[in-house]
């Protein structure tokens, strides 16, 4: 009997050594099985979808509505402007020159304090991308409905890039850090853009025309992260090299070479 209980102790710690070693086994493709499950949801969410499409539409929509309506400069456009004049002043506030980055830029360094769904560079590549469309976007409608500024001669004010900046960056970070970050991003850009009609730079229906391209802007340059992780061999498991990205833009009559270096 003492033999048989020495023998059954002895295979205790051999059976539980035998179980974790088998718990483990089993937790590791489970572990890569959830990893994939997450590529593959990212991918899917990077996929074309008709549905984004609705808000710029619309958006874009009533925008055009107000360049090319008079009852809408009459009724919206023109009382907006006085009554942001009663209210303003001699004393007008330029934050929206500053703040319009601010989304854009929390959409790039957020990822290292707090969870996110794409590394780093993905997060450059999906910013840089989502910019020149929206510089390419926005400078084209600007020369060519030729809208008149409230308080100057100039014609380009449809759509607002001041508009356009800050909801793509809210866009971005609504999708890469979930509705609640969106939503502070959301209220800074909806921020930006009161303060453009505020300082009579842009009639109401130029920051509606602007947040459209924002958010246009930013789902196309989730919808080419796909082919930028081709290009770049992202999608392979050896990919640790470093890839520098250069481009020019034009911007409101400034040129300039953006440069990003992904890693």
């Amino acid at each position: 009997m003492r033999r048989f209980l020495t023998f059954i102790l002895l295979l205790i710690p051999l059976a539980a050594h035998s179980q974790e070693r088998d718990s483990l086994a089993f937790e590791r493709p489970l572990r890569e099985r959830d990893r994939r499950a997450d590529s593959l949801t990212l991918a899917r969410d990077e996929h074309f979808k008709w549905t984004t499409l609705i808000a710029p539409t619309a958006l874009l929509g009533l925008g055009f509505t107000g360049v090319w309506l008079p009852q809408w400069k009459d009724n919206i456009n023109s009382p907006v402007r006085e009554w942001t004049a009663s209210w303003r002043g001699d004393h007008r506030f330029h934050a929206d020159d500053y703040f319009q980055y601010v989304p854009a830029g929390v959409n790039l360094v957020l990822g290292f304090a707090v969870p996110h769904e794409r590394p780093f560079r993905e997060r450059v590549a999906v910013t840089a991308t989502a910019w020149i469309t929206l510089g390419i976007l926005v400078n084209t409608l600007k020369y060519t409905v030729c809208e008149q500024r409230p308080s100057s001669d100039i014609r380009n004010s449809f759509p607002s890039g001041h508009t356009a900046t800050a909801f793509m960056g809210a866009e971005l970070m609504r999708r890469e850090y979930g509705p609640w970050w969106g939503l502070g991003a959301y209220a800074v850009a909806t921020t930006v853009a009161f303060l453009r009609v505020y300082n009579d730079r842009h009639w109401v229906n130029d920051i509606l025309g602007g947040a459209a391209i924002g958010i246009l802007s930013a789902n196309v340059g989730y919808w080419m992260l796909p082919l930028e992780r081709r290009l770049f061999r992202w999608d392979k498991p050896s990919s640790n090299h470093a890839a520098v990205v250069a481009l020019p833009y034009y911007y409101n009559k400034n040129y300039g070479l953006s440069l990003a270096v992904v890693f």
